[in-house]
């Protein structure tokens, strides 16, 4: 029905949806501007919440796993610091050993001496081996094995290392109780650090070619990492220009919709103002 009516106002009443409509739409412009993000709750975008948590949890889970490497970094090189320490000792008791053998040249006296060295070197590895700790947990007591790098967002084994250390004591090196008083002694001596040199050896290779593998992961981390949260972002954070953009233009409509229905309001009066 058109023309002027006192009971209804058709034109107030459109005018008042359309404001309405304005104003949600502009509140809704003003909380993505003021949290910076485009989906808020499930009911902003149900289908794009969903894929929203889930890359917020692998990127949650990308940090931490990228902090998880880097303890097992730390982890991996307090043991070769260690066992370069043994390796050091081993050489030096490879020495002595190779000196005490020269029988042709040893005095008593010198191999009293050189095998009181030789056993604080022994102590020495023992000692190494006891405090090689990391957070209380002992590196090279032969306990620190079967132990899981979690250096990744999901549990899975392409998402976890695991170590194993082996002992590295003078009992386990097979370098304990030896004598260098004699010749024979001496030159078994020579063999069992010999052996136990190459034995740390292969401890700290081993070692270290799993902390190669850990930075490597690590940096593949920090890649994937980058584009899940580049891929969350463009999903769930505002488009500032184009928000700023669309807020002014529902503040103009919102402006004029105000105007409009002050103006739409006054029709009944008028229609008042044919009468007789």
């Amino acid at each position: 029905m058109s023309g002027l009516l006192i009971n209804y106002n058709a034109a107030a009443v459109a005018a008042y949806n359309n404001l309405d409509s304005t104003s949600t739409s502009l509140t809704q412009t003003v909380g993505e501007l003021s949290s910076g993000l485009q989906i808020q709750s499930a009911a902003d975008n149900p289908a794009g919440y969903v894929v929203g948590q889930s890359l917020q949890m692998e990127a949650n889970g990308y940090t931490q796993a990228i902090s998880n490497a880097q303890s097992a970094v730390s982890v991996l090189q307090t043991a070769q610091g260690a066992l370069g320490q043994e390796a050091t000792i081993l050489q030096t008791m490879n020495t002595l050993a190779t000196q005490a053998a020269n029988g042709g040249s040893q005095s008593s006296t010198s191999l009293t001496a050189t095998q009181a060295e030789f056993t604080s070197l022994t102590n020495q590895l023992d000692q190494i081996a006891s405090s090689t700790n990391y957070a209380k947990t002992n590196l090279l007591d032969g306990s620190y094995t079967g132990q899981v790098f979690q250096v990744g967002p999901y549990n899975s084994t392409s998402n976890q290392i695991t170590v194993s250390i082996g002992a590295a004591g003078s009992t386990a090196l097979s370098v304990n109780g030896l004598s260098l008083t004699t010749l024979t002694g001496a030159q078994a001596a020579m063999s069992a650090v010999q052996t136990a040199i190459a034995a740390v050896a292969n401890m700290a290779a081993g070692v270290g070619a799993t902390q190669n593998e850990v930075t490597a992961v690590s940096a593949n981390l920090t890649t994937a990492q980058q584009n899940i949260q580049s891929a969350h972002a463009n999903l769930v954070d505002v488009n500032v220009a184009q928000m700023t953009s669309q807020f002014t233009s529902q503040q103009i409509l919102e402006q004029a919709g105000v105007s409009i229905l002050a103006q739409a309001s006054q029709l009944p009066s008028l229609a008042q103002k044919l009468l007789p």
